[in-house]
């Protein structure tokens, strides 16, 4: 089975993990449906390496993937309402969490500091997505974390433009659309000013 094309367009994994429901043509469509949507998920982030085959209880890991999606997007809502933030929440999730550091020497004598996360459990092999979330709202700028200004896109994305000016999530997907959509106003507008 091939693996979903996810959207990864917001310049933050914790908010690519949120905008793993999106708006589609038939209405809100959730990418992580299966255990396995989450691996390729974890994967294309670069969480998980290309031959790492986890092993969970049918459907624990998108049980936790779900349940992790749900606390970022209720911190980054409180986060971005200037709310105090549950820290409670996220802490759980991260208290799972196990890993370790290394020294490594590459092959081109280059030393490299490694982190082994522990995956026994769908909570561990999740901890990078946390861990993300964690930086995302202790040091993020909340105000260049935005919501696309599309009204039928529920998508997030950090701006990390020069001018801080992104107003879509994509321009391809988004921005476009309103593009065309006021060309076509204008034209109308002129056509029956005539």
């Amino acid at each position: 089975m091939a693996a979903p094309e996810f959207l990864v367009l917001a310049d933050d994994s914790a908010l690519d993990f949120m905008n793993t429901v999106a708006l589609v043509d038939d209405g809100l469509y959730d990418f992580l449906g299966t255990d396995e949507d989450v691996v390729a998920w974890l994967k294309t982030i670069g969480f998980l390496g290309e031959h790492e085959k986890p092993s969970f209880k049918h459907g624990a890991l998108v049980k936790a993937a779900h349940a992790l999606r749900d606390v970022i997007r209720k911190l980054v809502f409180q986060k971005k309402q200037g709310k105090r933030v549950d820290v409670a929440l996220l802490n759980a999730f991260l208290s799972h969490s196990r890993y370790s550091v290394r020294l490594v020497r590459e092959a081109t004598g280059e030393l490299q500091v490694v982190h082994d996360y522990e995956k026994s459990t769908p909570e561990q092999l999740l901890t990078e997505v946390a861990e993300a979330a964690a930086e995302l709202l202790a040091t993020g700028d909340f105000d260049l974390v935005r919501k696309c200004e599309a009204e039928d896109c529920v998508l997030w994305f950090y701006d990390r433009t020069k001018a801080h000016r992104r107003r879509w999530c994509s321009m391809a997907m988004c921005g476009n659309r309103h593009k065309v959509a006021n060309f076509r106003a204008r034209q109308k507008h002129a056509s029956q000013s005539k």
